[in-house]
């Protein structure tokens, strides 16, 4: 079924530019149009539609960023208009094709999808050091001794710590899973730590010396510049929020910086903040589980409706399991993490949701 489902997917792919049907698709197959639709939906929890408009959107990209005109590039995606491509694009990334050719701002990648195991690679086309290296020729200031880098989990933080990535600058690590589990207003404080220790399942002491004890260097400490590095799906994208509204609880002053990635293509772009309304959408989100105005980075908008969907017991992770739980548990777990990259769930997050539907 993998390799049926990829052929799809390599038929879709040869056409993004060009207006094409269900049933030329069906055609193609050999099959109805309402089987190719279902099969497709079991296997990769989206609809067909779906994935065209995400797919289409997400290539449109590329155009818009070397300043083609806005309405080429919707006419070239099969847009009726600039009208309804812009009504598209800022519905799913949160702002407007022209807002994001002024700045450039990063979004949550929606590559190809690759359900056939035989071409499942690693593509990654630079190594770190490569990606790293081109950062300090373009932003050397940040390699320096007043800068701290915050890491996104302790594994990330060893390799960049112990190889000194950042030149002379300092390293912490934000070692959390902000997109489960209830949390308190004031980030880091006592109320914080009983919450989300609670929410683990450990004791406070323990969540102190994993989570904040690492984070000493960002609580305590006075730098000119912070970069944050953090992945561009919504387990990344919550626990950046957090570090964001403590920033702004705390006061601080200096710049910040967030070097947005993808884990499986490590090319990184560098967008300076600025500090001023992380708090209420932290509140707002992650307290109140409630959709913040516009105005965001578009790969946080996009996290937030991850996010949020989540918050409700029927959403697209549940529904695909209950299409696809005849799999063991190993092939249903593979196929959940690789389905939805954009949500950034490891094995336990998906495990508790497996057993929750047992």
């Amino acid at each position: 079924m993998d390799d049926y489902i990829q052929e799809m997917i390599d038929w879709i792919e040869g056409r993004l530019r060009q207006r094409f049907s269900l049933d030329e698709l069906a055609a193609h197959m050999g099959y109805s149009p309402y089987y190719c639709s279902f099969k497709f939906h079991q296997s990769t929890g989206m609809s067909l539609r779906r994935y065209v408009l995400l797919r289409r959107l997400y290539e449109s990209i590329e155009d818009l960023m070397v300043r083609r005109k806005i309405i080429e590039v919707a006419l070239d995606f099969q847009y009726s208009s600039q009208e309804a491509y812009s009504r598209a694009f800022k519905a799913e990334f949160g702002i407007s094709p022209r807002e994001f050719q002024l700045t450039g701002m990063p979004v949550q990648s929606f590559p190809k999808l690759l359900v056939d195991i035989t071409e499942r690679v690693n593509v990654m086309n630079q190594s770190r050091e490569q990606e790293v290296a081109r950062l300090q020729a373009e932003s050397g200031e940040l390699f320096e001794k007043d800068v701290l880098n915050l890491l996104n989990g302790q594994m990330m933080y060893e390799e960049f710590s112990s190889k000194k990535m950042m030149g002379d600058s300092a390293y912490a690590p934000f070692n959390e899973a902000m997109c489960v589990h209830e949390t308190a207003e004031k980030v880091f404080s006592k109320d914080f730590i009983d919450i989300r220790s609670a929410g683990h399942g450990g004791t406070p002491e323990a969540y102190e010396a994993h989570v904040i004890a690492p984070l000493e260097p960002l609580i305590r400490g006075t730098y000119k510049h912070i970069v944050l590095w953090f992945g561009e799906d919504m387990f990344c994208q919550m626990n950046l929020l957090t570090v964001l509204a403590f920033l702004e609880q705390s006061g601080y002053q200096g710049r910040v910086f967030l070097n947005s990635f993808r884990e499986d293509e490590f090319k990184v772009l560098q967008t300076e903040l600025t500090l001023g309304r992380y708090d209420d959408v932290y509140r707002r989100v992650l307290i109140e589980h409630r959709k913040p105005e516009d105005g965001l980075l578009p790969v946080l908008h996009q996290a937030i409706d991850w996010y949020l969907a989540m918050q409700k017991e029927d959403n697209p992770v549940t529904r695909f399991i209950k299409q696809n739980r005849q799999l063991p548990d190993g092939e249903l777990l593979r196929k959940l993490m690789d389905t939805f990259p954009m949500i950034g769930y490891g094995d336990l997050q998906y495990m508790e949701w497996m057993g929750k539907m047992q």
